[in-house]
């Protein structure tokens, strides 16, 4: 019995998705997936300090 009342509402919502129009800011869009300088998957912080390995190696010579 139900099943009219969400069919509507999946027709309505598909119909402003299809028709409407939206206004995009193309300028935050492009910083936000636009190259940027600092890669996400480099550390940065990684010449600053010594590793710990590297400790324990030189006071076991």
């Amino acid at each position: 019995m139900g099943r009219g009342r969400q069919k509507a509402k999946h027709t309505k919502i598909a119909r402003e998705l299809k028709y409407d129009t939206y206004n995009v800011n193309y300028s935050a869009l492009e910083k936000e997936l636009g190259h940027h300088e600092d890669d996400p998957y480099v550390d940065k912080w990684a010449d600053q300090y010594d590793d710990e390995d590297e400790d324990e190696d030189a006071a076991r010579v």
